[in-house]
């Protein structure tokens, strides 16, 4: 997905990550996550508006254990509905479609 993520043009870096954070939309989200081959439910844009809240909130993406935490209660249950959501990781499928800056380096949890 090089390019143009949504209708209005909105700058990714080379990955497809947002490079303002900002610019997100739930337009940009769904053209991403179907990229992804992901059909976005009820408790898939739970995640994505907590992962935005935060980042609304603190400035900084918030880690996977506060997601996993936010999904399930407790870290094990909440690893495990991250991955049923986005099975190719947090950072790979859901900081992209949130729209979230590209980590340089991130723990899972």
């Amino acid at each position: 997905m090089a390019g143009n993520a949504s209708s209005s043009t909105v700058a990714i870096d080379a990955e497809g990550y947002l490079v303002d954070p900002s610019a997100w939309s739930e337009d940009f989200a769904e053209k991403v996550a179907r990229a992804e081959g992901i059909a976005l439910t009820e408790e898939h844009w739970k995640a994505i508006r907590f992962m935005r809240g935060w980042l609304e909130e603190h400035g900084v993406a918030p880690d996977a254990r506060h997601v996993m935490k936010f999904l399930a209660g407790d870290r094990e249950a909440g690893r495990a509905r991250l991955f049923a959501l986005f099975p190719y990781g947090y950072v790979k499928q859901a900081c992209k479609i949130a729209g979230m800056k590209k980590p340089r380096a991130w723990s899972t949890g």
